[in-house]
């Protein structure tokens, strides 16, 4: 049974970075596509950015394109996110998710969610 499990979260000024790790257990590592989820109160869910269980496809949300990068490393059981440039508006809770196969309905087939964790950007 997959499990994944979020951590990186914290309190960061705006302009800042921050990377988020999510770490995979109870599967191969190269067993499940993967996203990025973020959840501010408020705002619709929004997935800001998928991987392929490869990592040779990527697809990334208008609001976090060309400022977040996600990667994964099998050998790790591990995916990443890298976040540059932060802003308020990225204030959420951000969860992780696997799934088997890179889809636009990636909701519909997850496996796992993480518990999710909070990253706050101050003004």
């Amino acid at each position: 049974q997959v499990q994944v499990v979020e951590s990186g979260g914290g309190l960061v000024q705006a302009g800042g970075s921050l990377s988020l790790s999510c770490t995979v257990s109870g599967a191969a590592s190269d067993a499940y596509a993967m996203a990025w989820f973020r959840h501010a109160p408020g705002k619709e869910r929004e997935r800001i950015a998928l991987i392929n269980r490869t990592g040779s496809l990527i697809d990334y949300a208008d609001s976090v394109k060309g400022r977040f990068t996600i990667s994964r490393d099998n050998a790790k059981n591990t995916m990443y996110l890298q976040m540059n440039s932060l802003n308020a508006d990225d204030t959420a809770m951000y969860y992780c998710a696997a799934a088997p196969f890179y889809h636009e309905l990636f909701l519909n087939q997850v496996k796992a969610w993480g518990q999710g964790t909070q990253v706050t950007v101050s003004s």
